[in-house]
């Protein structure tokens, strides 16, 4: 009799229409802008070495201070010349954002580097910035400097700008953002414009400590095209 009841009592709740809540699908990331496939706009070539420690004694200062560079080669395989004007970002792990101008860089240390590498073609950013010519033989090479932050890098990451000719805009409605399309659409963007540039992303990784700050394998990750 007892397995009975339960077997009717199985049978009801079986029977019983289940009206319960639909769990939704969780919603999607809201999609970041991300440079063309197929673009018309001119980009340069851009060849790297991985970035090295190096310390230097600076006129006028007790100690010696410590930066990290990266070498590099730029060229135009464009159809026309181009202007090389380029912006340098390295960022750190914790989200630290560090511009490398060459402005505010000791001329000393561009020299150190330069006998370092024995690379007499190196010249520094205010000679190599400007036009670029078309051709492998008007490549220009340089250096992309920068304080060092901290002993222990881990994680980080260089953005460059001035690659590309790519530039797209965008006005910024409840988070989101719109891309522009006609001049109604600039003026009405007013203060809200937001204008993101095709910029090399190069991201690195240090398995080390601060030990031996320098002395570690720099391991290059994915390098990528962004806008930003």
């Amino acid at each position: 009799m007892i397995r009975l009841k339960q077997s009717l009592a199985v049978a009801l709740i079986a029977a019983v229409p289940v009206v319960g809540v639909v769990l939704a699908d969780p919603p999607a990331a809201k999609p970041y802008p991300i440079p063309a496939i197929y673009s018309a706009a001119w980009t340069l070539k851009f060849e790297h070495t991985l970035p090295k420690r190096i310390v230097v004694d600076i006129p006028g200062q007790k100690l010696p201070k410590a930066y990290w560079f990266m070498t590099y080669t730029v060229t135009n395989k464009t159809d026309r010349e181009q202007a090389w004007l380029p912006t340098f970002e390295f960022l750190t792990e914790e989200g630290k954002v560090i511009q490398s101008d060459g402005k505010n860089i000791p001329a000393k240390v561009f020299e150190t580097i330069k006998a370092r590498e024995k690379n007499q073609f190196l010249e520094p950013l205010t000679k190599v910035a400007g036009p670029l010519r078309i051709g492998d033989a008007e490549a220009r090479e340089s250096a992309i400097i920068w304080e060092e932050p901290e002993a222990e890098l881990g994680h980080f990451s260089i953005f460059i700008s001035g690659l590309s000719g790519e530039v797209r805009q965008f006005k910024k409605v409840d988070g989101n953002l719109v891309e522009l399309k006609t001049g109604a659409d600039f003026k009405e963007a007013g203060t809200n414009l937001i204008i993101l540039r095709k910029t090399f992303q190069l991201n690195f990784f240090i398995n080390g400590d601060d030990i031996y700050p320098g002395q570690d394998v720099v391991n290059e990750k994915a390098e990528v095209w962004v806008m930003r």
